[in-house]
């Protein structure tokens, strides 16, 4: 089975990146949406059907806090599972999110299988990938 995820992270660049690091985990996507801040996020979930969302924390315009608060207040997002990909790990910046509702976080930099695990915990399966086909990089 397929996911639609949601890379939310104002980093262009780091988009691209956990684009990549999804398709070398072998979790099975289907589309993958991106987008520069939590405002982006909600015009797409507007017009597209979405399984997970990938958000960084600290955005322009809406940052990660502002987005998980607007996706709890809608009936049709409000069980969208949400994993943070952020730097941050101190639990005073960590605890609200979960206490909002997010599933889970992932501290940078990350390896493709830590994706896969989380992202697999979260939505059941992924698709079957022999283990030695995982890069095992730091990203």
């Amino acid at each position: 089975m397929a996911y639609n995820v949601l890379i939310v992270d104002d980093s262009a660049t780091m988009r691209a990146l956990i684009r990549k690091v999804l398709m070398i985990s072998g979790f099975d996507i289907g589309e993958c949406y991106e987008c520069g801040n939590g405002r982006e996020a909600l015009d797409i979930l507007e017009n597209s059907w979405v399984d997970i969302i990938l958000s960084d924390i600290h955005m322009p315009e809406m940052d990660g806090v502002a987005m998980v608060k607007e996706l709890k207040k809608h009936q049709m997002w409000r069980h969208i599972p949400v994993v943070l990909i952020t730097t941050e790990a101190r639990p005073d910046v960590i605890q609200p999110f979960l206490n909002l509702g997010v599933q889970d976080y992932i501290q940078k930099p990350f390896r493709p299988e830590t994706i896969r695990q989380k992202l697999t915990g979260i939505l059941g399966e992924a698709r079957t990938t022999d283990a030695s086909e995982i890069e095992s990089c730091d990203f």
